[in-house]
């Protein structure tokens, strides 16, 4: 059932699906809008042309929404921008973790990992070296690390507004430290959902196939480091929340 509050502007190309719920005073400018389910706009809010607030998304009061918002994002602002993820407490089943540091490796030697709880989804602590020369982080693929990698990439210069990753693998593993500045990464099953702050090279995320990963709020000076499993391959990729739900419905049969 669609929530809509009174004295809004909905023009009838604007598409709100059910479980979506609309506050008073909200506008939408028009074109192919799409406010998927169980998405929340709140008062006074103002909606661009050809946007999609993604299912589970919240859109706080006044924001002005000029770009598409992805699942379960928090935007406010003016233009909005992603402040955090909601906890989904309105479909009743996620549970949500943000680790800030590596405080939760208190008393741990490393090399040593921690299960998130999220699938097979780890954060690892690596080994330190600390040299008056100089540190150094090290971690030894196939011995202390989850996998060999095949390919690498770094992702940098990323203005702190934009999204990264933003999709799941079917196949892929990947390994994430941010060596410069911080970012956070979200890793989600379909069920719960961790966030992890990254700001120290020596501490990183393990995602597995079939997790949905996204990274934002990047520093200025961020820049993140990502071993595969394997190489490109464009069909691996389940790149809408929704194909990522039904590839896991159809697994857990």
């Amino acid at each position: 059932m669609l929530l809509a509050a009174s004295n809004c502007v909905i023009p009838p190309t604007v598409v709100v699906e059910p479980g979506a719920s609309i506050g008073p005073y909200v506008v939408f400018v028009g074109g192919q809008t799409i406010v998927r389910t169980h998405a929340c706009i709140e008062a006074a809010a103002v909606i661009g042309r050809d946007i999609t607030i993604g299912q589970g998304a919240q859109v706080r009061p006044g924001a002005v929404v000029l770009r598409s918002v992805p699942p379960n994002a928090i935007v406010e602002g003016n233009p909005a921008q992603i402040v955090g993820y909601r906890d989904g407490a309105e479909r009743g089943s996620y549970q949500d973790i943000i680790i800030r540091d590596a405080s939760v490796f208190a008393g741990t030697s490393a090399p040593a990992n921690l299960p998130l709880g999220i699938g097979d989804s780890a954060i690892y602590l690596m080994r330190q070296v600390a040299d008056p020369r100089g540190s150094l982080t090290v971690g030894e693929f196939g011995k202390e690390l989850p996998f060999e990698p095949r390919r690498y990439f770094l992702v940098y210069d990323v203005p702190s507004r934009e999204l990264r990753g933003e999709h799941a693998h079917r196949q892929c593993h990947q390994f994430l430290i941010c060596i410069n500045g911080s970012c956070h990464v979200l890793v989600d099953d379909g069920v719960r959902r961790c966030e992890v702050i990254l700001d120290r090279p020596d501490v990183a995320v393990y995602m597995p196939p079939m997790i949905w990963g996204t990274q934002y709020r990047y520093s200025k000076d961020a820049i993140l480091m990502v071993f595969a499993s394997h190489h490109y391959d464009a069909g691996d990729y389940l790149r809408t929340y929704d194909e990522f739900e039904a590839e896991m419905a159809k697994r857990s049969r």
